[in-house]
């Protein structure tokens, strides 16, 4: 036999013998082959160092016939297969020996292959012949067995032959073989070392074949002998020497902020200074410690326009021309022409444009089981991205001018809003038919649901509440003075408050909010907002101001304090708003009407009165009377701080206007006790209430339910 390969565990060697070569006269009965003189032949291992592989295939060839495999002891392994061929087979066309029998095993191709046992040192074949009880007689006369080699890659098919090989019984002998497949099927020998087991072997070191970085294996337990491997780390022959791999070289198993230390059998993943981990890539890596965020923070904003520019030209890249003139309509259409010149002129930061593929495996195609609610702007939907994170998907309704206005407003302005109580806009798909926007995900719906519905048992306590009042006050305040320009938000209202997961508020909704320049102290717009929310100043003169927010934050701050909505159709006409209600209670000096029985249960009435005149302070029918959102956040922070009451006062205005109730907190004017907080009135007072109760009932819209 000719030897092709040598390794640690087995040998290749070309086979130049055939298992059995069986013949069958015209009476249906064998004759003997002029060649070979036996219906069955085998090879032998016995007595050698060898034994066959489980990698290679008894092959068999020919139709109608069993073909059983033996072993040692003519012990007979895996039933053998059987070779068959169709009553439409041609003679002179061509049978088919598949690589992968599973496949093929109920095809008729004149051939079956079986795999042979690991470990048996003695293989045979025998034919049975089947054509007596499947058919009246065989169409070819002769078969063949023979031995051969799994194959090594996974692309191959197997191998055809001419099935006129069939009708003589030398068509498949060496000499034929080779002019027909160009070389000798070759067969797999696994091979093992002497006699004895590892723990035999070992105590000779004369004649222990396993060398230094080595480990031996014991053969099976049925076969004696052993084999060598070099360990885990090492590589080469372990019979000769085992070389110590270098893994920085070859694997590059470290993070790419590690030092990779090659040692003997190993290697280490060394972080650099301010790092920590164990530096490998498959493992913890390294992570950056605080420090290095402050130094990521500084080259962030360096790296920010180089990063940017190769984005978009990443971005044009992948883009087919078919595709890009279809998304380019959609943009267009969608308004991204007027996101980009607001982008040129620097109004507004880069956001994440997300294909919408990408959105749709993230919403399994926006199914209606992840809706989490819609209103008159469109539907919002949970969803995955591919990185795991959990977003919120805004998917605007068929596009009209005010629509698409509203959504690319809000793009804008959120693009420029970077503070931890507004929610923040991760990005927008433009080249859709219907814009949508992604958010971050905040799990515990709205503040309004919170508050209002019946089925949440969550209980919200006087902190919480003081704290969602003191952040919503201090986003609006940011929002009004602390951004490059000043933003009014328009539409404040307790449903447009969203909850992250430890219910801290964030404001959201932006699509009919404006932009103001620094010097212009109002907006003249078409009356926009929610009934029982917006400003009845605004309403009446169409002009929006800041403190047209402070109304509305008002209102929210009612609700906070009562646990009612702003607007209840089950009462009647004069008693359906909450304001209405609210002030009257002011007037009468009875707060404990208005006041959440739940949370006075706490025993914080005293704090409570106190957030409920500076409510009253923002209701004021007088805008000009109305504090600012600043002095709002900065009063509620500082009860929220301090459990302590807090000194409210109004100046009075000089120029012609109605005078607000000048309202102080102190020992002389007040009496605490448990009816609630008792005042002295004057007549101006009173008619400024009264008015305001007129002017709220002739505004509110009935579309709410207590």
């Amino acid at each position: 036999m000719e030897v092709v390969e040598i390794t640690p565990s087995q040998v290749r060697v070309r086979n130049p013998y055939l298992l059995s070569v069986t013949c069958y006269d015209t009476s249906g009965g064998k004759r003997e082959s002029s060649k070979y003189g036996h219906t069955w032949t085998g090879i032998s291992l016995r007595r050698t160092q060898y034994t066959f592989s489980d990698d290679n295939w008894l092959t068999a060839i020919g139709c109608d016939d069993l073909v059983l495999g033996i072993g040692e002891g003519n012990r007979r392994f895996g039933g053998g297969c059987v070779s068959y061929c169709n009553d439409s087979t041609d003679s002179h066309g061509f049978g088919f020996c598949p690589e992968n029998n599973v496949e093929f095993q109920h095809v008729s191709t004149g051939c079956c292959r079986n795999t042979v046992p690991r470990g048996i040192t003695m293989l045979g074949v025998q034919f049975i012949d089947l054509s007596n009880k499947w058919r009246n007689g065989k169409l070819f006369p002769c078969s063949y067995a023979f031995i051969t080699e799994k194959a090594i890659s996974s692309k191959s098919e197997g191998f055809s032959f001419p099935l006129s090989y069939l009708n003589n019984s030398t068509a498949f002998v060496a000499d034929d073989w080779r002019n027909t497949k160009g070389a000798l099927p070759v067969v797999r020998l696994d091979w093992r070392i002497g006699a004895e087991n590892c723990s035999q072997a070992s105590r000779n070191s004369t004649t222990y074949a396993c060398q230094n970085n080595t480990e031996c294996i014991d053969y099976e337990a049925e076969i004696k002998g052993y084999l060598c491997r070099c360990k885990d780390g090492y590589r080469g022959n372990p019979y000769i020497r085992c070389d110590d791999v270098d893994e920085c070289a070859d694997n590059k198993p470290c993070d790419s902020n590690a030092v990779c230390i090659n040692t003997p059998g190993s290697f280490v993943c060394s972080c650099p200074k301010w790092y920590y981990g164990d530096g490998k890539k498959e493992g913890k890596g390294c992570i950056p410690s605080r420090v290095i965020y402050v130094f990521i923070g500084v080259a962030s904003g360096l790296g920010f326009l180089l990063l940017l520019s190769m984005c978009l030209c990443w971005h044009k890249i992948l883009l087919s021309r078919k595709d890009k003139r279809c998304k380019q309509k959609f943009f267009k259409k969608n308004g991204g022409l007027l996101l980009q010149k607001n982008t040129s002129e620097g109004t507004v930061r880069k956001a994440r444009l997300f294909s919408m593929e990408e959105l749709e495996k993230a919403t399994d195609n926006f199914n209606k089981s992840r809706l989490l609610g819609q209103g008159g702007q469109g539907r919002v939907y949970k969803g995955m991205l591919y990185d795991g994170n959990i977003v919120a998907i805004k998917k605007s309704k068929l596009v009209n001018k005010d629509l698409l206005e509203q959504f690319i407003n809000e793009v804008v302005i959120l693009s420029q809003i970077n503070h931890k109580n507004v929610v923040k806009l991760l990005g927008c798909c433009l080249e859709t038919e219907v814009p949508m926007l992604v958010y971050e995900f905040l799990p515990n719906g709205t503040l309004s649901n919170l508050i209002h519905d019946p089925n949440i048992e969550f209980r919200v306590s006087w902190n919480m509440r003081l704290k969602m009042a003191a952040d919503i006050a201090g986003a609006l305040m940011y929002l009004h003075s602390a951004s490059d320009r000043p933003i009014y938000h328009r539409d404040i209202k307790s449903s447009n408050i969203l909850l992250d997961e430890k219910y801290a508020v964030k404001i959201s909704d932006f699509g009919i909010s404006r932009f103001v320049e620094e010097d212009q102290t109002h907006l003249t717009t078409k009356v926009k907002g929610t009934f029982g929310y917006f400003d009845p100043e605004y309403f009446q003169s169409h002009q929006f101001t800041e403190k047209s927010d402070v109304y509305s934050f008002g209102v929210v701050l009612l609700e906070l304090l009562s646990g009612q909505r702003p607007v209840c159709s089950e009462r009647l006409d004069e008693d359906r708003s909450l304001v209405t209600r609210f002030l009257v209670s002011v007037e009468e000096n009875n707060l404990d009407s208005i006041l959440d029985s739940r949370v006075l249960e706490e025993g914080v009435k005293k704090e409570m009165i106190t957030v409920a005149l500076l409510a009253h302070r923002c209701l004021n029918l007088n805008g000009k009377m109305r504090p600012t959102m600043r002095e709002v956040a900065t009063n509620l922070e500082s009860l929220r701080m301090s459990q302590m009451p807090i000194t409210i006062d109004h100046k009075s205005k000089e120029n012609g206007m109605d005078r607000a109730k000048s309202v102080k907190i102190s020992d002389s004017e007040y009496t605490w006790g448990c009816s609630g907080i008792s005042e002295t009135s004057s007549s101006s007072d009173t008619l400024f209430i009264h008015s305001n109760k007129k002017m709220h009932q002739r505004t509110m819209s009935i579309d709410e339910s207590c």
